[in-house]
Protein backbone atom coordinates (compact mmCIF):
# COMPACT_ATOMS: atom_id res chain seq x y z
CA UNK A 1 0.00 0.00 0.00
CA UNK A 2 2.94 2.36 0.57
CA UNK A 3 3.49 2.67 -3.18
CA UNK A 4 -0.21 3.43 -3.66
CA UNK A 5 0.09 6.22 -1.10
CA UNK A 6 3.05 7.65 -2.96
CA UNK A 7 1.26 7.49 -6.34
CA UNK A 8 -1.84 9.22 -4.99
CA UNK A 9 0.14 11.83 -3.05
CA UNK A 10 2.24 12.68 -6.12
CA UNK A 11 -0.92 12.96 -8.19
CA UNK A 12 -2.60 15.33 -5.74
CA UNK A 13 0.51 17.48 -5.40
CA UNK A 14 0.84 17.58 -9.18
CA UNK A 15 -2.78 18.74 -9.55
CA UNK A 16 -2.17 21.55 -7.06
CA UNK A 17 1.01 22.55 -8.91
CA UNK A 18 -0.75 22.61 -12.28
CA UNK A 19 -3.53 24.71 -10.78
CA UNK A 20 -1.00 27.19 -9.39
CA UNK A 21 0.67 27.45 -12.79
CA UNK A 22 -2.69 28.22 -14.39
CA UNK A 23 -3.07 31.25 -12.08
CA UNK A 24 -0.64 33.21 -14.27
CA UNK A 25 -3.03 33.08 -17.22
CA UNK A 26 -6.14 34.30 -15.40
CA UNK A 27 -5.74 38.03 -15.99
CA UNK A 28 -9.25 38.98 -17.12
CA UNK A 29 -12.85 37.89 -16.65
CA UNK A 30 -12.68 36.01 -19.95
CA UNK A 31 -9.48 34.22 -18.90
CA UNK A 32 -10.89 33.29 -15.52
CA UNK A 33 -14.32 32.09 -16.62
CA UNK A 34 -13.80 30.69 -20.14
CA UNK A 35 -10.00 30.34 -20.54
CA UNK A 36 -9.91 33.41 -22.80
CA UNK A 37 -11.98 31.50 -25.40
CA UNK A 38 -8.67 30.18 -26.74
CA UNK A 39 -8.75 26.37 -26.45
CA UNK A 40 -7.71 24.39 -29.51
CA UNK A 41 -9.01 20.93 -30.52
CA UNK A 42 -6.82 18.81 -28.23
CA UNK A 43 -7.36 20.76 -25.02
CA UNK A 44 -11.04 21.34 -25.77
CA UNK A 45 -11.68 17.63 -26.36
CA UNK A 46 -9.84 16.60 -23.20
CA UNK A 47 -11.50 19.13 -20.92
CA UNK A 48 -14.98 18.43 -22.31
CA UNK A 49 -14.59 14.67 -21.84
CA UNK A 50 -13.22 15.26 -18.35
CA UNK A 51 -16.10 17.42 -17.15
CA UNK A 52 -18.93 15.14 -18.34
CA UNK A 53 -17.40 11.88 -17.08
CA UNK A 54 -17.33 12.17 -13.31
CA UNK A 55 -17.68 9.87 -10.33
CA UNK A 56 -21.22 8.88 -11.37
CA UNK A 57 -19.92 7.79 -14.77
CA UNK A 58 -16.97 5.87 -13.33
CA UNK A 59 -18.09 4.35 -10.04
CA UNK A 60 -21.79 4.50 -10.95
CA UNK A 61 -21.14 2.99 -14.38
CA UNK A 62 -19.35 0.02 -12.79
CA UNK A 63 -22.22 -0.35 -10.31
CA UNK A 64 -24.78 -0.48 -13.12
CA UNK A 65 -22.65 -2.98 -15.03
CA UNK A 66 -22.48 -5.15 -11.90
CA UNK A 67 -26.28 -5.00 -11.53
CA UNK A 68 -27.51 -5.16 -15.14
CA UNK A 69 -24.59 -6.20 -17.36
CA UNK A 70 -23.97 -4.48 -20.70
CA UNK A 71 -27.23 -2.54 -20.48
CA UNK A 72 -25.78 -0.79 -17.44
CA UNK A 73 -23.82 1.28 -19.97
CA UNK A 74 -26.97 3.22 -20.90
CA UNK A 75 -26.55 5.96 -18.30
CA UNK A 76 -23.12 6.97 -19.61
CA UNK A 77 -24.27 6.25 -23.19
CA UNK A 78 -26.98 8.87 -22.61
CA UNK A 79 -24.32 11.37 -21.54
CA UNK A 80 -22.27 10.65 -24.67
CA UNK A 81 -25.32 10.92 -26.92
CA UNK A 82 -26.19 14.27 -25.36
CA UNK A 83 -22.68 15.57 -25.92
CA UNK A 84 -22.77 14.37 -29.54
CA UNK A 85 -26.12 16.09 -30.13
CA UNK A 86 -24.87 19.30 -28.52
CA UNK A 87 -21.68 19.29 -30.59
CA UNK A 88 -23.27 18.44 -33.94
CA UNK A 89 -26.37 20.64 -33.77
CA UNK A 90 -25.83 23.48 -31.29
CA UNK A 91 -22.28 24.08 -30.05
CA UNK A 92 -21.11 26.16 -33.03
CA UNK A 93 -24.01 28.59 -32.58
CA UNK A 94 -23.58 28.64 -28.81
CA UNK A 95 -19.87 29.46 -29.12
CA UNK A 96 -20.62 32.37 -31.47
CA UNK A 97 -22.87 34.02 -28.87
CA UNK A 98 -19.79 34.84 -26.76
CA UNK A 99 -21.69 34.96 -23.47
CA UNK A 100 -20.76 33.51 -20.07
CA UNK A 101 -23.96 31.88 -18.84
CA UNK A 102 -27.11 30.19 -20.11
CA UNK A 103 -29.15 32.98 -18.49
CA UNK A 104 -27.28 35.54 -20.63
CA UNK A 105 -28.29 33.56 -23.71
CA UNK A 106 -31.93 33.63 -22.62
CA UNK A 107 -31.68 37.36 -21.95
CA UNK A 108 -30.35 37.92 -25.48
CA UNK A 109 -33.07 35.80 -27.05
CA UNK A 110 -36.15 36.81 -25.07
CA UNK A 111 -35.25 39.95 -23.14
CA UNK A 112 -33.89 40.44 -19.65
CA UNK A 113 -36.94 39.10 -17.76
CA UNK A 114 -36.27 35.53 -18.92
CA UNK A 115 -32.88 35.33 -17.21
CA UNK A 116 -34.07 35.80 -13.61
CA UNK A 117 -35.80 32.44 -13.03
CA UNK A 118 -33.35 30.57 -15.25
CA UNK A 119 -30.40 31.93 -13.28
CA UNK A 120 -31.81 30.66 -9.99
CA UNK A 121 -32.70 27.22 -11.40
CA UNK A 122 -29.27 26.88 -13.03
CA UNK A 123 -27.53 27.93 -9.83
CA UNK A 124 -29.39 25.27 -7.81
CA UNK A 125 -28.49 22.63 -10.42
CA UNK A 126 -24.79 23.49 -10.56
CA UNK A 127 -24.48 23.71 -6.77
CA UNK A 128 -26.10 20.30 -6.30
CA UNK A 129 -23.85 18.86 -8.99
CA UNK A 130 -20.83 20.22 -7.11
CA UNK A 131 -22.12 18.73 -3.85
CA UNK A 132 -22.73 15.26 -5.30
CA UNK A 133 -19.30 15.25 -6.95
CA UNK A 134 -17.69 16.26 -3.65
CA UNK A 135 -19.48 13.45 -1.78
CA UNK A 136 -17.91 10.95 -4.18
CA UNK A 137 -14.38 11.71 -2.92
CA UNK A 138 -15.13 9.65 0.17
CA UNK A 139 -15.22 6.48 -1.95
CA UNK A 140 -11.59 6.76 -3.08
CA UNK A 141 -10.12 8.14 0.13
CA UNK A 142 -11.88 5.47 2.17
CA UNK A 143 -10.40 2.70 0.00
CA UNK A 144 -6.85 4.01 0.11
CA UNK A 145 -6.39 6.02 3.30
CA UNK A 146 -9.15 4.67 5.59
CA UNK A 147 -10.12 8.15 6.80
CA UNK A 148 -13.54 9.24 8.10
CA UNK A 149 -16.06 10.24 5.47
CA UNK A 150 -16.10 13.91 6.49
CA UNK A 151 -12.30 14.10 6.33
CA UNK A 152 -12.28 12.60 2.82
CA UNK A 153 -14.86 15.17 1.68
CA UNK A 154 -12.92 18.06 3.21
CA UNK A 155 -9.54 16.96 1.82
CA UNK A 156 -10.79 16.37 -1.72
CA UNK A 157 -13.04 19.43 -1.67
CA UNK A 158 -10.28 21.72 -0.42
CA UNK A 159 -7.96 20.65 -3.24
CA UNK A 160 -10.64 21.30 -5.90
CA UNK A 161 -11.61 24.66 -4.40
CA UNK A 162 -7.94 25.61 -4.16
CA UNK A 163 -6.92 25.07 -7.76
CA UNK A 164 -10.26 26.30 -9.11
CA UNK A 165 -10.00 29.59 -7.20
CA UNK A 166 -6.35 30.10 -8.18
CA UNK A 167 -6.71 30.29 -11.93
CA UNK A 168 -10.38 29.72 -12.70
CA UNK A 169 -11.03 28.00 -16.01
CA UNK A 170 -7.37 28.05 -17.01
CA UNK A 171 -6.36 26.06 -13.92
CA UNK A 172 -9.37 23.78 -14.34
CA UNK A 173 -8.56 23.19 -18.02
CA UNK A 174 -4.92 22.34 -17.34
CA UNK A 175 -5.81 20.01 -14.47
CA UNK A 176 -8.57 18.48 -16.60
CA UNK A 177 -6.01 17.54 -19.22
CA UNK A 178 -3.93 15.75 -16.58
CA UNK A 179 -7.07 14.10 -15.24
CA UNK A 180 -8.20 13.07 -18.73
CA UNK A 181 -4.88 11.29 -19.37
CA UNK A 182 -4.85 9.62 -15.93
CA UNK A 183 -8.49 8.58 -16.32
CA UNK A 184 -7.89 7.09 -19.76
CA UNK A 185 -4.85 5.12 -18.63
CA UNK A 186 -6.30 4.05 -15.29
CA UNK A 187 -9.74 2.90 -16.45
CA UNK A 188 -9.40 2.00 -20.14
CA UNK A 189 -5.78 0.80 -20.37
CA UNK A 190 -5.32 -0.83 -16.95
CA UNK A 191 -8.50 -1.66 -15.03
CA UNK A 192 -10.60 -2.85 -18.00
CA UNK A 193 -8.24 -5.54 -19.37
CA UNK A 194 -7.01 -6.63 -15.93
CA UNK A 195 -10.56 -7.11 -14.67
CA UNK A 196 -11.59 -9.12 -17.74
CA UNK A 197 -8.48 -11.33 -17.52
CA UNK A 198 -9.03 -11.90 -13.76
CA UNK A 199 -12.59 -12.98 -14.54
CA UNK A 200 -11.30 -15.57 -17.05
CA UNK A 201 -12.17 -13.71 -20.26
CA UNK A 202 -15.54 -13.12 -21.89
CA UNK A 203 -16.23 -16.81 -22.35
CA UNK A 204 -15.88 -17.55 -18.65
CA UNK A 205 -17.88 -14.43 -17.80
CA UNK A 206 -20.74 -15.61 -20.02
CA UNK A 207 -20.83 -18.93 -18.13
CA UNK A 208 -20.80 -17.31 -14.68
CA UNK A 209 -23.12 -14.33 -15.21
CA UNK A 210 -26.94 -14.44 -15.03
CA UNK A 211 -28.97 -14.56 -18.23
CA UNK A 212 -29.36 -11.22 -19.95
CA UNK A 213 -26.03 -9.75 -18.82
CA UNK A 214 -24.80 -9.57 -22.42
CA UNK A 215 -27.99 -7.85 -23.62
CA UNK A 216 -28.19 -4.08 -24.13
CA UNK A 217 -31.87 -4.03 -23.24
CA UNK A 218 -32.09 -5.94 -19.98
CA UNK A 219 -32.18 -2.78 -17.86
CA UNK A 220 -35.62 -2.02 -19.32
CA UNK A 221 -36.98 0.41 -21.87
CA UNK A 222 -38.39 2.76 -19.24
CA UNK A 223 -35.01 3.14 -17.53
CA UNK A 224 -33.30 3.78 -20.87
CA UNK A 225 -35.89 6.44 -21.75
CA UNK A 226 -35.42 8.11 -18.37
CA UNK A 227 -31.63 8.17 -18.81
CA UNK A 228 -32.07 9.82 -22.20
CA UNK A 229 -34.55 12.41 -20.94
CA UNK A 230 -32.44 13.36 -17.93
CA UNK A 231 -28.83 12.99 -19.06
CA UNK A 232 -28.97 13.41 -22.85
CA UNK A 233 -31.17 16.50 -22.60
CA UNK A 234 -29.24 17.68 -19.53
CA UNK A 235 -26.05 17.73 -21.60
CA UNK A 236 -27.76 20.11 -24.05
CA UNK A 237 -28.48 22.87 -21.54
CA UNK A 238 -26.27 22.57 -18.43
CA UNK A 239 -24.19 25.63 -17.47
CA UNK A 240 -21.21 23.41 -16.67
CA UNK A 241 -21.29 22.04 -20.23
CA UNK A 242 -22.02 25.34 -21.99
CA UNK A 243 -19.19 27.04 -20.11
CA UNK A 244 -16.79 24.55 -21.69
CA UNK A 245 -18.28 25.28 -25.12
CA UNK A 246 -17.51 28.97 -24.51
CA UNK A 247 -13.81 28.09 -24.11
CA UNK A 248 -13.43 26.94 -27.75
CA UNK A 249 -11.17 29.01 -30.00
CA UNK A 250 -13.61 28.74 -32.92
CA UNK A 251 -17.05 27.31 -33.57
CA UNK A 252 -15.43 24.47 -35.55
CA UNK A 253 -13.32 23.51 -32.53
CA UNK A 254 -16.49 23.41 -30.43
CA UNK A 255 -18.24 21.20 -32.97
CA UNK A 256 -15.50 18.73 -33.86
CA UNK A 257 -13.79 18.62 -30.46
CA UNK A 258 -17.09 17.94 -28.74
CA UNK A 259 -17.93 15.19 -31.23
CA UNK A 260 -14.67 13.38 -30.46
CA UNK A 261 -15.35 13.78 -26.71
CA UNK A 262 -18.83 12.32 -27.24
CA UNK A 263 -17.43 9.23 -28.97
CA UNK A 264 -14.94 8.86 -26.10
CA UNK A 265 -17.91 8.86 -23.69
CA UNK A 266 -19.51 5.95 -25.57
CA UNK A 267 -16.29 3.92 -25.24
CA UNK A 268 -16.06 4.83 -21.55
CA UNK A 269 -19.66 3.68 -21.04
CA UNK A 270 -18.88 0.22 -22.41
CA UNK A 271 -15.70 -0.01 -20.33
CA UNK A 272 -17.55 0.73 -17.08
CA UNK A 273 -20.25 -1.83 -17.81
CA UNK A 274 -17.71 -4.55 -18.70
CA UNK A 275 -15.67 -3.84 -15.54
CA UNK A 276 -18.86 -4.20 -13.52
CA UNK A 277 -19.66 -7.50 -15.26
CA UNK A 278 -16.18 -8.84 -14.52
CA UNK A 279 -16.64 -7.87 -10.87
CA UNK A 280 -19.99 -9.71 -10.79
CA UNK A 281 -18.36 -12.82 -12.23
CA UNK A 282 -15.61 -12.70 -9.60
CA UNK A 283 -17.67 -11.56 -6.60
CA UNK A 284 -21.34 -12.41 -7.22
CA UNK A 285 -22.47 -11.93 -3.60
CA UNK A 286 -21.30 -8.42 -2.71
CA UNK A 287 -23.46 -6.85 0.03
CA UNK A 288 -24.15 -3.89 -2.24
CA UNK A 289 -23.49 -2.99 -5.87
CA UNK A 290 -22.11 0.40 -4.78
CA UNK A 291 -18.96 -1.36 -3.56
CA UNK A 292 -18.24 -3.03 -6.94
CA UNK A 293 -15.64 -0.50 -8.05
CA UNK A 294 -13.79 -0.46 -4.74
CA UNK A 295 -13.86 -4.27 -4.59
CA UNK A 296 -12.34 -4.86 -8.02
CA UNK A 297 -9.68 -2.21 -7.43
CA UNK A 298 -8.63 -3.55 -4.03
CA UNK A 299 -8.68 -7.24 -4.93
CA UNK A 300 -7.64 -7.47 -8.57
CA UNK A 301 -4.96 -4.83 -9.02
CA UNK A 302 -1.32 -5.00 -7.94
CA UNK A 303 0.24 -2.37 -5.72
CA UNK A 304 1.12 0.78 -7.65
CA UNK A 305 -1.43 0.06 -10.37
CA UNK A 306 -4.08 0.26 -7.66
CA UNK A 307 -2.91 3.74 -6.76
CA UNK A 308 -3.03 4.88 -10.39
CA UNK A 309 -6.55 3.51 -10.93
CA UNK A 310 -7.76 5.19 -7.75
CA UNK A 311 -6.14 8.38 -9.01
CA UNK A 312 -8.12 7.87 -12.21
CA UNK A 313 -11.37 7.61 -10.24
CA UNK A 314 -10.44 10.67 -8.25
CA UNK A 315 -9.65 12.45 -11.52
CA UNK A 316 -13.15 11.77 -12.77
CA UNK A 317 -14.69 13.19 -9.62
CA UNK A 318 -12.44 16.24 -9.44
CA UNK A 319 -12.96 17.25 -13.06
CA UNK A 320 -16.75 17.18 -12.68
CA UNK A 321 -16.63 18.88 -9.28
CA UNK A 322 -14.40 21.71 -10.49
CA UNK A 323 -16.54 22.23 -13.59
CA UNK A 324 -19.72 22.35 -11.50
CA UNK A 325 -18.09 24.66 -8.96
CA UNK A 326 -16.94 27.29 -11.44
CA UNK A 327 -20.31 27.05 -13.21
CA UNK A 328 -22.14 27.64 -9.93
CA UNK A 329 -19.87 30.56 -9.07
CA UNK A 330 -20.27 32.07 -12.54
CA UNK A 331 -24.06 31.93 -12.35
CA UNK A 332 -24.13 33.24 -8.78
CA UNK A 333 -21.75 36.14 -9.47
CA UNK A 334 -22.87 37.13 -12.98
CA UNK A 335 -26.59 36.29 -13.02
CA UNK A 336 -27.62 36.78 -9.39
CA UNK A 337 -25.12 38.92 -7.48
CA UNK A 338 -24.63 41.28 -10.45
CA UNK A 339 -28.37 42.04 -10.31
CA UNK A 340 -28.11 42.84 -6.61
CA UNK A 341 -25.21 45.20 -7.31
CA UNK A 342 -27.25 46.72 -10.12
CA UNK A 343 -30.21 47.42 -7.85
CA UNK A 344 -27.88 49.03 -5.34
CA UNK A 345 -26.43 51.26 -8.09
CA UNK A 346 -27.97 54.42 -9.50
CA UNK A 347 -31.02 54.04 -11.70
CA UNK A 348 -31.01 50.26 -11.37
CA UNK A 349 -27.97 49.87 -13.66
CA UNK A 350 -25.06 47.69 -12.80
CA UNK A 351 -22.41 49.98 -11.43
CA UNK A 352 -19.35 47.93 -12.21
CA UNK A 353 -16.88 50.61 -13.08
CA UNK A 354 -13.58 49.54 -11.63
CA UNK A 355 -15.13 46.33 -10.31
CA UNK A 356 -12.62 43.50 -9.95
CA UNK A 357 -14.33 40.77 -11.96
CA UNK A 358 -11.59 38.21 -11.41
CA UNK A 359 -11.54 38.86 -7.68
CA UNK A 360 -15.32 38.61 -7.29
CA UNK A 361 -15.51 35.36 -9.28
CA UNK A 362 -12.60 33.94 -7.27
CA UNK A 363 -14.39 34.84 -4.04
CA UNK A 364 -17.59 33.22 -5.32
CA UNK A 365 -15.69 29.97 -5.95
CA UNK A 366 -14.24 29.99 -2.43
CA UNK A 367 -17.59 30.72 -0.76
CA UNK A 368 -19.61 28.23 -2.81
CA UNK A 369 -16.83 25.68 -2.48
CA UNK A 370 -17.09 25.92 1.29
CA UNK A 371 -20.89 25.61 1.04
CA UNK A 372 -20.63 22.52 -1.18
CA UNK A 373 -18.14 20.88 1.21
CA UNK A 374 -20.45 21.59 4.15
CA UNK A 375 -23.49 20.17 2.37
CA UNK A 376 -21.49 17.14 1.21
CA UNK A 377 -20.59 16.39 4.84
CA UNK A 378 -24.29 16.46 5.79
CA UNK A 379 -25.80 14.59 2.81
CA UNK A 380 -25.18 11.02 1.72
CA UNK A 381 -27.94 10.25 -0.82
CA UNK A 382 -26.04 11.16 -3.99
CA UNK A 383 -28.52 9.67 -6.42
CA UNK A 384 -31.52 11.54 -5.01
CA UNK A 385 -29.69 14.88 -4.92
CA UNK A 386 -28.46 14.46 -8.49
CA UNK A 387 -31.90 13.41 -9.72
CA UNK A 388 -33.53 16.46 -8.13
CA UNK A 389 -30.97 18.72 -9.79
CA UNK A 390 -31.41 17.20 -13.26
CA UNK A 391 -35.21 17.08 -12.97
CA UNK A 392 -35.36 20.80 -12.19
CA UNK A 393 -32.88 21.62 -14.94
CA UNK A 394 -34.50 19.62 -17.72
CA UNK A 395 -38.12 20.06 -16.64
CA UNK A 396 -37.79 23.82 -16.22
CA UNK A 397 -35.24 24.99 -18.78
CA UNK A 398 -34.95 22.53 -21.68
CA UNK A 399 -37.99 23.75 -23.61
CA UNK A 400 -37.31 27.53 -23.41
CA UNK A 401 -33.61 27.08 -24.23
CA UNK A 402 -34.04 24.79 -27.22
CA UNK A 403 -37.16 26.71 -28.24
CA UNK A 404 -35.15 29.90 -28.32
CA UNK A 405 -32.54 28.29 -30.54
CA UNK A 406 -34.97 26.57 -32.91
CA UNK A 407 -38.31 28.47 -32.99
CA UNK A 408 -38.47 32.11 -33.98
CA UNK A 409 -42.05 32.57 -32.70
CA UNK A 410 -41.18 31.71 -29.09
CA UNK A 411 -41.31 34.75 -26.80
CA UNK A 412 -40.54 35.77 -23.23
CA UNK A 413 -44.07 35.07 -22.00
CA UNK A 414 -43.89 31.53 -23.37
CA UNK A 415 -40.42 31.02 -21.89
CA UNK A 416 -41.50 32.17 -18.43
CA UNK A 417 -44.65 30.04 -18.60
CA UNK A 418 -42.59 26.98 -19.59
CA UNK A 419 -40.10 27.53 -16.74
CA UNK A 420 -42.78 28.03 -14.09
CA UNK A 421 -45.18 25.31 -15.27
CA UNK A 422 -42.46 22.73 -15.93
CA UNK A 423 -40.60 23.47 -12.70
CA UNK A 424 -43.77 23.42 -10.58
CA UNK A 425 -44.89 20.12 -12.14
CA UNK A 426 -41.51 18.52 -11.47
CA UNK A 427 -41.43 19.70 -7.84
CA UNK A 428 -45.02 18.63 -7.19
CA UNK A 429 -44.53 15.14 -8.61
CA UNK A 430 -41.21 14.64 -6.79
CA UNK A 431 -43.08 15.39 -3.55
CA UNK A 432 -45.98 13.06 -4.30
CA UNK A 433 -44.26 10.32 -6.32
CA UNK A 434 -40.75 10.44 -4.86
CA UNK A 435 -37.50 11.96 -6.10
CA UNK A 436 -36.45 8.82 -8.00
CA UNK A 437 -39.77 8.35 -9.80
CA UNK A 438 -39.94 8.66 -13.59
CA UNK A 439 -43.17 10.69 -13.66
CA UNK A 440 -41.68 14.08 -12.63
CA UNK A 441 -39.48 14.40 -15.72
CA UNK A 442 -42.07 12.89 -18.09
CA UNK A 443 -44.92 15.19 -17.09
CA UNK A 444 -42.67 18.16 -16.35
CA UNK A 445 -41.34 18.20 -19.90
CA UNK A 446 -44.80 17.73 -21.40
CA UNK A 447 -46.37 20.54 -19.37
CA UNK A 448 -43.41 22.83 -20.11
CA UNK A 449 -43.73 22.23 -23.87
CA UNK A 450 -47.49 22.82 -23.92
CA UNK A 451 -47.14 26.02 -21.88
CA UNK A 452 -44.36 27.33 -24.14
CA UNK A 453 -46.26 26.72 -27.37
CA UNK A 454 -49.66 27.90 -26.13
CA UNK A 455 -48.52 31.09 -24.40
CA UNK A 456 -46.09 32.06 -27.17
CA UNK A 457 -48.82 31.72 -29.81
CA UNK A 458 -51.38 33.56 -27.67
CA UNK A 459 -49.18 36.61 -26.99
CA UNK A 460 -47.24 39.13 -29.05
CA UNK A 461 -44.05 37.96 -30.81
CA UNK A 462 -40.63 39.00 -29.55
CA UNK A 463 -39.66 42.54 -30.47
CA UNK A 464 -37.88 42.70 -33.85
CA UNK A 465 -35.00 44.67 -32.35
CA UNK A 466 -34.27 41.90 -29.85
CA UNK A 467 -34.50 39.25 -32.58
CA UNK A 468 -32.18 41.23 -34.90
CA UNK A 469 -29.54 41.51 -32.16
CA UNK A 470 -30.00 37.81 -31.40
CA UNK A 471 -29.51 36.77 -35.02
CA UNK A 472 -26.40 38.93 -35.36
CA UNK A 473 -24.84 37.33 -32.27
CA UNK A 474 -25.91 33.84 -33.32
CA UNK A 475 -24.30 34.31 -36.73
CA UNK A 476 -21.15 35.85 -35.25
CA UNK A 477 -21.69 39.24 -36.89
CA UNK A 478 -21.53 41.34 -33.73
CA UNK A 479 -17.99 42.29 -32.61
CA UNK A 480 -17.37 41.91 -28.88
CA UNK A 481 -15.12 44.41 -27.14
CA UNK A 482 -11.95 42.98 -25.59
CA UNK A 483 -11.96 42.90 -21.82
CA UNK A 484 -9.54 44.89 -19.68
CA UNK A 485 -6.80 42.94 -17.95
CA UNK A 486 -6.98 42.91 -14.18
CA UNK A 487 -3.78 44.28 -12.74
CA UNK A 488 -1.86 42.28 -10.22
CA UNK A 489 -3.39 38.93 -11.03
Amino acid sequence: MAIDYVVMSCYLLGIIGVGWWGKRRARSKSDFLVAGRRLGPLMYTGTMAAVVLGGASTIGGVRLGYTYGLSGAWMVFAIGLGLLALSVFFSARIARLRVYTVAEMLSLRYGDAASVISGVVMWVYTLMLAVTSTIAYATVFDVLFDVPRWAAVVIGGAIVVGYSALGGMWSITLTDMVQFVVKSIGVLVLLLPIAVVKAGGFGAMADKLPDGYFSFGSIGGESILTFVLIYTFGMLIGQDIWQRVFTARTDKVASWGGTVAGVYCLVYALAGAVIGMATKALYPQLPGADSAFATIVKSALPTGVRGLVLAAALSAMMSTASGALIASATVANNDIWARVRGRLGRGGAVADGGHDEVGSNRLAIIVLGAVSIGLACLLDDVLSALTVAYNLLVGGLLVPILGGLLWRRGNVQGALAAMIAGGATVIGLMITKGTLANEPIYYGLGVSLVAYLAVSLATRPTDEGILATWRDRLDGRTPVEPEPVTAGV
